[in-house]
């Protein structure tokens, strides 16, 4: 099993993101909005030199998307890497996103049927 963690950089691309990963064969993932440190620091530099000339709300720059989720095997994890690159493009450019994977040593509670109480077997 293996965790795969990607942070998307353009928002508006989530639901690209997860209808790609679904047509590949997954099916949880957990979703998460969140910020850098490069673009923390942009942002603060940006509120600090403009706020007597704009409203704070007109120069706040847009998060990323942090999306996590478990794969049965690497096969998936490449298939995967694969699909997120058709969409957002080439992970090496600028402003695409940041993409990981690692081995999990345990994993208990992703297999779970939408009845409460029912196990897969």
């Amino acid at each position: 099993m293996f965790m795969i963690l990607f942070v998307l950089d353009e928002p508006s691309r989530l639901d690209e993101v997860l209808e790609g990963w679904s047509e590949i064969g997954i099916q949880g993932v957990t979703i998460i909005e969140s910020t850098g440190f490069y673009r923390r620091q942009i942002k603060r530099s940006k509120l600090h030199l403009t706020f007597l000339v704009e409203p704070p709300s007109s120069i706040l720059e847009e998060g990323n998307i942090t999306l996590f989720t478990a794969v049965e095997d690497q096969a998936l994890v490449e298939r995967c890497l694969l699909k997120t690159e058709q969409i957002v493009g080439d992970l090496e450019m600028p402003h695409s996103g940041v993409f990981m994977s690692w081995p999990l040593s345990s994993a208990k509670g992703l297999r779970k049927h939408a009845e409460e109480g029912k196990k897969t077997p």
